[in-house]
């Protein structure tokens, strides 16, 4: 569970239901039932309830939720309305594609440096966002009070710099890298675990191919 009694399934499940909500057309005084919104995302109706009971008040007995209503509470519940500022560690491909995402600002997130140990990057920029050496990581973190770190680097070198994050002051590490982080209680570590998401695609054209029911749970 997470703190405040809202479990990790639950909160990855919130954005999910804010981008249907906000694809909806712009009707004032529009609203949704629970049931309406499970069907969309073929989710049960009793967990999107329960979902949506933890972050908002906004439904109502027999006529369903206040879109509006809705999206603003979620977009507050999730920080939406907030901007918190970013590092990334790492100037390959994976970590120029993430930098040349725009839709990072939607969500709250500004990366507002990159850090590599490839010479030839220093002094340059990443759509406008300054490299510079990963040897000043910690002190910029520090003194710039960041509290989100990015890492797209080798496995190798991704213990160190999640090291040096943690030493500035980093609070949350969004890795990228395929390897398991170890970090000090206080210490959020998201991996983006690819080898696993392409396991479950590979199981299900196993079992599509095969003619076999369901999908991997």
């Amino acid at each position: 569970m997470l703190t405040g009694g809202i479990s990790k399934q639950t909160l990855q499940r919130l954005p999910t239901y804010l981008t249907y909500l906000k694809s909806l057309a712009p009707e004032k005084g529009r609203t949704i039932s629970a049931s309406a919104i499970a069907a969309a995302l073929d989710l049960g109706e009793v967990q999107v309830r329960k979902d949506l009971a933890a972050v908002s008040v906004a439904g109502k007995p027999k006529i369903g939720y206040l879109v509006s209503d809705l999206v603003r509470d979620l977009e507050h519940f999730l920080g939406y309305g907030t901007c918190n500022r970013a590092v990334l560690a790492g100037v390959g491909n994976l970590g120029l594609a993430l930098m040349s995402y725009g839709g990072f600002a939607d969500y709250g997130l500004d990366i507002v440096a990159v850090f590599d140990n490839k010479g030839a990057l220093m002094g340059s920029s990443v759509d406008g966002v300054p490299v510079l050496p990963v040897e000043r990581m910690t002190e910029y973190c520090r003194s710039e009070h960041i509290r989100i770190g990015i890492l797209t680097v080798p496995a190798a070198a991704a213990q160190g710099c999640a090291d040096a994050m943690v030493r500035g002051g980093i609070k949350a590490i969004w890795n990228f890298a395929p390897v398991h982080l170890s970090a000090p209680p206080g210490v959020l570590v998201q991996r983006e675990n690819m080898a696993s998401s392409l396991a479950l695609l590979s199981y299900h054209l196993k079992q599509a191919e095969q003619g076999l029911p369901g999908e991997a749970k």
